[in-house]
């Protein structure tokens, strides 16, 4: 099977077709992407990299960095933190407070906007420099000093971030954030805030498909079973309520950013990152799930 060839003809096929969907405009920031962008790359196990299109660019991850905070503070925690967050799909927006009430302020999973909260008390709680130490990790998955906050980012997303000063001090008021509400929020903008391209989030994110280990050194980042677990987290709330959607038609653990980011987990086989910014009404890339729903059919590379 020509991987190569297969995706080159998709990547043909969905930039030809209309670019629907529309820019994330409530953070200011995001809504200066070029909505023409499109870029894709692929690595593999076996160490084979190709990408097409503007997969050097670099763009605005936002939730997409929930899967790698998730990753460190599993490693820090182990079982203990699902006493802080629990793994159902939730069925709702990514910024709803809906069900805290309900949940007594524990949220449904760690990728919703409530849960990626919690998990960054749990990293300010745990890092001795949470914004360094946090950056560090991601580096260090990567070889790649170059990647970064955008301070720009962030304090855009800081000056609309209304909705989750509402969600943290709520989940505060159930005394299930252990730090200052301010204080989490700024190091959760940061984290949002990462920038980088497809070829750096496809390799980054081999980790999760290769049992939890670094691909060229095979040095343990997470066990077999804590890289299983956040992949079927992936799976189940990656998209949040589009997740049985993507599972349906893609077949792949995956996690999307409001950036236009998509990145897609084969276990045992590869990492796969798509970047467009239109996004479709549940908030996911319109070409980034049109090109891997194509993709998996045409290669017949999925987990299902």
């Amino acid at each position: 099977m020509n991987i190569e060839r297969i995706i080159q003809e998709v990547y043909q096929k969905i930039k030809g077709v209309d670019n629907k969907g529309k820019i994330a405009t409530y953070i200011p920031e995001l809504s200066k992407a070029d909505p023409n962008k499109f870029g894709v790359h692929i690595s593999t196990i076996s160490q084979m990299n190709f990408g097409v299109g503007n997969y050097k660019d670099k763009f605005s991850i936002q939730s997409m960095a929930k899967v790698l905070s998730l990753s460190l503070a599993y490693r820090i925690l182990g079982d203990k933190l699902w006493e802080r967050v629990g793994v159902e799909p939730s069925g709702t927006a990514f910024n709803s407070l809906v069900q805290l009430e309900a949940d007594k302020g524990i949220p449904r999973n760690p990728f919703l906007n409530a849960g990626a909260i919690v998990i960054s008390d749990i990293l300010l709680t745990h890092l001795e420099n949470p914004k360094n130490d946090f950056l560090d990790f991601v580096q260090s998955l990567s070889y790649n000093s170059g990647i970064s906050y955008s301070n720009r980012i962030a304090q855009s997303e800081k000056k609309v971030g209304y909705r989750n000063v509402a969600l943290c001090n709520f989940i505060k008021s159930f005394d299930r954030i252990e730090n200052e509400p301010t204080d989490v929020l700024d190091f959760y903008y940061d984290l949002c805030s990462l920038e980088m391209n497809c070829k750096e989030l496809s390799e980054l994110f081999l980790f999760l498909a290769n049992n939890g280990n670094e691909i060229h050194s095979n040095k343990s980042i997470l066990s077999e079973s804590q890289s299983k677990r956040i992949n079927a987290l992936m799976q189940t709330c990656g998209f949040y309520d589009e997740s049985g959607e993507f599972t349906f038609k893609v077949g792949l653990p995956g996690k999307s950013g409001v950036g236009g980011g998509i990145i897609a987990i084969h276990p045992d086989k590869y990492a796969i990152a798509v970047w467009s910014p239109k996004l479709n009404k549940k908030g996911n890339s319109y070409r980034g799930m049109k090109f891997l729903e194509e993709f998996t059919t045409r290669s017949e590379l999925s987990i299902f």
